[in-house]
């Protein structure tokens, strides 16, 4: 199976092939431009060619089976600008149709197209952003179909909610997103002696995850990282409010620690490494897409006619203008869990600095959230905890 990555980012979904598939899965061109991830793509990807601007791709490898393209999110996601499809870096899925095109008009077989983007692109401007991918995708004979999936099926502790949109000309991709469902993963699953949330929210919203860390971010654009916080009741007082590590979150995602370690070529705090790992498509998830595009399966989910017009659902198919809207839950399969404290290097994790706890204290206690029993005392006892001592110098890496 040969593959082409387009805003390849740090290879996920690249990753998710060659793990699923080993040397079944090749891939034959990189495509990204920017230069700490491209610096990635090139320790860890060597012998692949590197495109450095979709702008300018004219055509792709001959023999393609798959195109992937996890395009910008900036001007889709909720944490991001929200300027739609049409901002200037979500607008940029554009030159892939457009590659597409060219290879149609040379009459080369392409039999898959793999997208992935954040949830909010289904909602935002009523779903504009859909409308414009399938529109393309029909334009060109594509039938498509699409579902969320959260992250956490393939046992990852981090919710991770993304839209997996497959389309081709030659196969039905409901064999690929509907031939599994696993339902819910149960609450007996999950521990109770880790919680994950965002310190640097407070009144709309936590982001509390039960032994999970909720979506890791890909910080600022000067790099400044944005890890989530983690709650750890049993842990002794000071040591209950911690952030991941970078490699952390590379596991986290499914990555071996390190794999980003060659974006950052003078090591320092604000690097480009977590902005990295944030963006990042989740191996396992990439791994399974993977396996069911080698091997299809039935179609074993419900659906039934959808004519919108606003949101869209969390999963559909459709193809010359009809929808249909499908029974799919985010958890195709149920792979193992790993328990968030199994992953998190928890005796080496910094804590929570006092200024940001002072800060997100500040903040809950404007709301109702947080309710949890004993979260709030221990967010209070951490931040006295943690108050600089007169004349003393804060070490802290958080906040």
């Amino acid at each position: 199976m040969r593959i082409v990555g387009l805003f390849a980012g740090i290879g996920g979904i690249e990753s998710g092939f060659r793990a699923a598939l080993g040397e079944q899965a090749r891939t034959e061109l990189l495509c990204e431009w920017w230069e700490p991830a491209q610096r990635v793509l090139e320790a860890r990807f060597g012998d692949v060619p590197l495109h450095p601007d979709v702008r300018q791709l004219r055509d792709l490898p001959r023999g393609t089976d798959v195109v992937a393209a996890g395009f910008p999110c900036t001007d889709l996601s909720q944490a991001g600008r929200t300027a739609g499809i049409t901002g200037g870096q979500s607008s940029l899925v554009s030159h892939v149709f457009e590659a597409l095109r060219l290879t149609r008009r040379r009459r080369r077989r392409l039999p898959w197209l793999v997208i992935e983007n954040v949830p909010n692109m289904l909602s935002l401007d009523r779903g504009e952003a859909m409308h414009y991918l399938v529109g393309e995708l029909e334009a060109l004979g594509y039938r498509w179909a699409y579902r969320v999936v959260d992250s956490r099926f393939t046992g990852v502790p981090q919710r991770r909610r993304r839209v997996l949109l497959v389309a081709s000309r030659t196969h039905d991709p409901r064999q690929v997103l509907f031939a599994d469902e696993a339902g819910e993963r149960p609450e007996s699953d999950l521990a109770e002696d880790a919680y994950g949330f965002y310190w640097t929210e407070g009144r709309g919203g936590l982001g509390w995850a039960r032994d999970a860390v909720p979506t890791l971010k890909g910080g600022s654009t000067i790099g400044i990282p944005s890890p989530p916080a983690v709650w750890v009741p049993g842990a002794s007082p000071g040591r209950r409010l911690i952030t991941p590590q970078i490699g952390d979150a590379e596991a986290l995602q499914g990555f071996p620690r390190g794999w980003t370690a060659p974006a950052e070529t003078v090591p320092r705090r604000n690097g480009p490494r977590w902005k990295l790992v944030g963006n990042a498509v989740t191996v396992g998830v990439a791994a399974w897409l993977a396996g069911r595009i080698a091997e299809p399966g039935e179609m074993i989910l419900d659906a039934e006619p959808w004519s919108g017009p606003r949101s869209w659902p969390t999963a559909a198919w459709g193809e010359r203008g009809k929808v249909w809207r499908v029974a799919a839950s985010e958890y195709p399969r149920l792979q193992p869990y790993r328990h968030l404290l199994d992953v998190l290097d928890a005796d080496q994790a910094p804590t929570l600095s006092h200024r940001g706890t002072a800060g997100f204290l500040g903040r809950l206690s404007q709301g109702n959230l947080g309710r949890h029993p004993g979260f709030r005392e221990d967010v209070i006892a951490h931040r006295e905890l943690t108050a600089p001592v007169e004349g003393a110098t804060s070490t802290s890496l958080a906040g």
